[in-house]
């Protein structure tokens, strides 16, 4: 099968597209174009001759209905994701995720109705009202951010529901994990203590995640898409646990023996209304649904990140001592 990733130079993107290819698809990789000519994380990706890498921006929907001719599949994965960042650029979040989002569906439409694998954020359903949180919580936008993606949720259901369109939401919790952006708080951790900084600047440490290595989110993505059960459907991609932020940094300190200090950066706390202060997600659907079940739990999945990003040829891509929104 012929598939196309969107944001495929991205943190799951790549960690995705390896994963398709290691189970024999053939990948249209797009990243999006710059005149650096770089494709992100896709450079770290061994030559295949099952793999396609082009070039572009899912905002534009004459190239979207060009790179989505001849294949099966649609993950749709590009989007502008950093929370900090929506609310000094929030009209960039409505292009890209909302318009990038109908623009792809549109595309798939006209293309043949093809398959498209939607990628969604437990930020959608902002701090929990109850736990665990299923697919019938109540949406609550409490970021620029999460506004667009529930935006970008509801055109890409239209589609299922006005034109038949061939639609699951892929609704996965906080995944983490190898060459995830130091903006995100496990690889803000990891590299300033592998840089051998004593007192990391942090935000709030009290709010709970549902943390997702990548590689379980990966066979997520591709489990919901081997199913013409998840057609029509919003299913989480989780991993049933919660853990406090606190708690977290006390096994990467553990993983790494580490004695690092941790004092608050008021510059990386979130608008109190704007924080989400516990996500939990349930993964019954998914289970039922597919079979899906993680593999990795928090211990395991910290080990083989702080692995990656103690290695000096990794951590050197990363700017330790700046906070990037």
């Amino acid at each position: 099968m012929k598939v196309l990733v969107t944001g495929a130079d991205g943190f799951i993107g790549s960690h995705l597209v390896e994963s398709l290819l290691d189970k024999g698809y053939h990948v249209r990789a797009l990243a999006y174009y710059n005149s650096f000519n770089s494709w992100g994380w896709l450079e770290e990706i061994p030559q295949n001759d099952r793999l396609e890498i082009v070039t572009g921006d899912v905002r534009d929907p004459f190239f979207c209905k060009t790179i989505t001719i001849d294949v099966e599949l649609i993950f749709h994965l590009a989007a502008l994701i950093a929370i900090p960042y929506s609310y000094v650029a929030p009209d960039s979040y409505v292009d890209t995720n909302v318009k990038g989002t109908l623009n792809i569906c549109q595309a798939a439409k006209e293309n043949g109705n093809i398959r498209v694998i939607h990628t969604s954020t437990s930020e959608v359903y902002g701090t929990a009202q109850y736990v665990p949180i299923d697919e019938k919580h109540p949406k609550q936008p409490q970021s620029p951010y999460s506004a667009s993606k529930v935006g970008a949720d509801a055109m890409a259901m239209s589609y299922y529901n006005a034109f038949e369109l061939p639609v699951t939401i892929a609704r996965p919790f906080n995944t983490y994990g190898p060459r995830q952006s130091a903006r995100a708080i496990i690889p803000t951790i990891i590299s300033q203590i592998a840089n051998g900084i004593k007192e990391i600047k942090l935000g709030d440490l009290s709010p709970t995640r549902d943390f997702n290595f990548v590689k379980d989110t990966c066979r997520g993505f591709i489990a919901l898409a081997e199913s013409d059960k998840t057609i029509g459907k919003e299913i989480n991609i989780a991993s049933n646990f919660e853990i406090s932020m606190k708690d977290t940094l006390d096994i990467i300190k553990d993983i790494m023996q580490s004695d690092v200090q941790f004092i608050t950066d008021e510059q990386r706390i979130r608008p109190g209304k704007s924080e989400v202060f516990r996500l939990w997600g349930d993964n019954f659907l998914i289970n039922q649904l597919t079979g899906f079940k993680p593999e990795f739990d928090i211990r395991k999945g910290l080990e083989e990140t702080c692995g990656w990003f103690t290695d000096k040829k990794n951590l050197n891509r990363y700017k330790a001592g700046i906070y990037n929104i």
